[in-house]
């Protein structure tokens, strides 16, 4: 039998040194892999200033997912021959590539409308999708078998790239409303913090977190446990493996369940994601910029009702650390999914009788409930698999996760049946 020359380590996971830069490295992972993605939301009354009768919201969110879910297919279902560094490395690059992409096509056109520049925005949105499939269900596999805390502040950090593009779009609003060209040279500011922040992320996943102590630790048992796509970032960290990813000559790798078995296991998990995202991605953003009417607020009204969705989204990120505020029983994830749903009467008629303050605490319900739900599904769900089973899963969740996102952003359409938008 073939070994990966590498004694085990000695020490427990508690000990091992680097856990809250790892954290920390989590974090910043996290916020890279959305941060573009959010700007390119977060700047879409700009975008509704150059192509206003192309429904850029809705369009691309609408081209992003297709792309985004038909990757994430692919990828989990091939996820147990897929080098996890390389993924995840591309992924970056494409964030950044087609992120910069998006500023060289502005200055290009020097901010003009058209149909033709509508396109190769969409083009590069697209290229969003793919990255987006790889980075999420790369890193998600890879946190799944190591510490909860881990997966939490990945899932931090996507968060917090809403917070802080929408905090950063107030300001800029206030800073450049009343300038010429106010709104392209906030969108322009936004592009170029989102390009630094993805070539941040490809120096520290490729750098950084695979020479932690405890992420060694963590790849290494999970390559003990027949798990092969963690051979190159054992490479990477100086740890030698060979073809069959095993560390220990009389090592018994166990048998690991199927995909198709890890699915049916955790159908319920899936299930809750998918319907997270069905009901979030149907109201936001599109609604808040569409269907919300007129208020005192004015043209800052759907950045204010973006910026509190994504704080209080944010925030309950945080609150699963608490352990008995933690849902952890099945049953009552699912109850708690499904009660969201109440959310479509409520948005309806707040925006069709209520005024501005109630639907500013209706979205900021939406973000508590969706942040704090996703954490719980995602740091319960691989609790008791292997290292190869856990990455496994943790991709399946993603699928289900993006493929909730898509058909909320679809569902995101009906809201504009008979208002005469389309």
């Amino acid at each position: 039998m073939a070994v990966m020359n590498v004694a085990a380590p000695n020490e427990t996971p508690v000990k091992l040194e680097g856990k809250f830069l790892a954290i920390l490295v989590c974090w910043i992972l996290g916020f890279g892999s959305l941060v573009a993605w959010n700007s390119m939301l977060t700047i879409g009354d700009y975008y509704y200033e150059l192509f206003p009768d192309y429904h850029p919201s809705r369009v691309l969110t609408l081209v992003y997912q297709p792309f985004a879910i038909g990757t994430i297919a692919i990828l989990a279902y091939n996820e147990s021959k897929i080098d996890t560094r390389k993924r995840n490395i591309a992924g970056y690059i494409l964030f950044f590539l087609c992120t910069l992409a998006l500023i060289v096509i502005d200055l290009a056109t020097s901010g003009k409308g058209g149909i033709g520049n509508y396109i190769g925005i969409c083009v590069f949105v697209a290229g969003f999708g793919v990255a987006d499939a790889h980075v999420q269900g790369g890193m998600v596999g890879d946190l799944a078998f190591m510490k909860p805390e881990f997966m939490q502040s990945f899932f931090a950090g996507l968060g917090a790239s809403g917070i802080v593009t929408s905090g950063l779009r107030l300001i800029t609003k206030a800073a450049f409303d009343k300038s010429p060209h106010g709104l392209r040279k906030g969108a322009i500011l936004f592009l170029g913090i989102s390009t630094f922040s993805e070539f941040l992320c490809i120096l520290l996943y490729a750098f950084v977190f695979g020479k932690l102590p405890i992420v060694k630790y963590y790849r290494t048992k999970a390559a003990k446990e027949g798990s092969k796509t963690v051979s190159s970032d054992l490479a990477a960290a100086g740890i030698q493996t060979e073809s069959n990813g095993t560390t220990d000559i009389d090592a018994k790798v166990p048998e690991r369940l199927s995909t198709k078995q890890l699915l049916v296991k955790n159908i319920d998990y899936a299930l809750d994601l998918f319907l997270i995202y069905v009901l979030t991605l149907s109201i936001f953003p599109g609604f808040l910029y569409e269907n919300t009417g007129h208020h005192q607020l004015g043209s800052w009204y759907p950045l204010v009702l973006i910026a509190m969705y994504n704080a209080w989204d944010l925030i309950s990120r945080y609150i699963p650390l608490i352990g008995f505020l933690k849902i952890e029983s099945r049953k009552w994830l699912m109850i708690a999914t499904l009660a969201r749903f109440l959310f479509v009467p409520a948005f309806y008629f707040t925006a069709k009788y209520g005024d501005q303050g109630w639907m500013i605490m209706l979205i900021s319900l939406l973000g508590l409930t969706n942040g704090y739900l996703t954490v719980c599904v995602m740091t319960v769900a691989p609790k008791g698999c292997t290292g190869p089973e856990a990455n496994a899963l943790g991709n399946i969740l993603v699928m289900f996760l993006l493929g909730g996102i898509f058909a909320g952003v679809a569902l995101d359409w009906l809201w504009i049946i008979g208002n005469g938008k389309f």
